[in-house]
């Protein structure tokens, strides 16, 4: 059952990456709780009604679809058939959530996810690795016209990699806790409702 007291409707949160090759041991050592948070979150937002975009790595195993520097390297992560590109079992999609597949660290580069995303205006990111695909796609949502939060403790990466990354670039993407995300929605819309502030917005809100 979705909140009644919160409007949600042009929130979506975007699951980028949790699979299989992502997660090495070393990561899941560092971040033992990003499993149980994944969880919490996924449930946080079917109860709230926060859309989720499941973003999945997949390329080919001929390399038809591989970027240009892998092709060179020979190697890739999620390769379609092996183990590696499965979802991990905490962050699995349920019936009628969107996924979408992308072959670049950015997910836009992905031709379905900015029409798709047409109706919404805050987009809430999480996911591995949090400076690579996660940082870059909420990079691009931000320079796409969305207002941004990257979810700190739904992400994961190399210790030093993840706090730079949240402590860098917060002039383009808010950082928030699992833990935080109800409080915030009435800030956040808000937020959306600052034209005068904001220029022309998306979808007339």
């Amino acid at each position: 059952m979705t909140n009644k007291k919160r409007d949600w409707r042009h929130f979506a949160l975007l699951l980028i990456d949790v699979q299989q090759d992502f997660w090495p041991e070393r990561m899941a050592e560092s971040f033992s709780d990003f499993p149980a948070n994944i969880t919490r979150l996924l449930t946080l937002c079917r109860s709230e009604g926060i859309e989720i975009v499941h973003l999945h790595a997949s390329f080919k195993p001929d390399m038809s679809d591989w970027m240009p520097r892998y092709k060179l390297l020979g190697r890739i992560p999620c390769i379609e058939g092996t183990a590696g590109v499965e979802t991990l079992p905490f962050a699995l999609d349920e019936p009628g959530e969107k996924v979408i597949i992308k072959q670049t660290f950015d997910g836009f580069h992905a031709p379905e996810l900015l029409p798709y995303l047409e109706r919404k205006r805050f987009v809430l990111t999480a996911g591995l690795v949090t400076s690579v695909c996660v940082f870059l796609t909420t990079a691009s949502a931000t320079q796409k016209g969305f207002l941004t939060a990257m979810i700190e403790d739904c992400c994961a990466d190399q210790p030093e990699s993840h706090e730079q990354t949240l402590d860098r670039y917060q002039f383009m993407f808010e950082r928030v806790a699992l833990d935080q995300i109800p409080e915030r929605h009435s800030q956040w819309l808000a937020s959306l409702k600052r034209p005068a502030e904001l220029g022309e917005t998306k979808n007339g809100i």
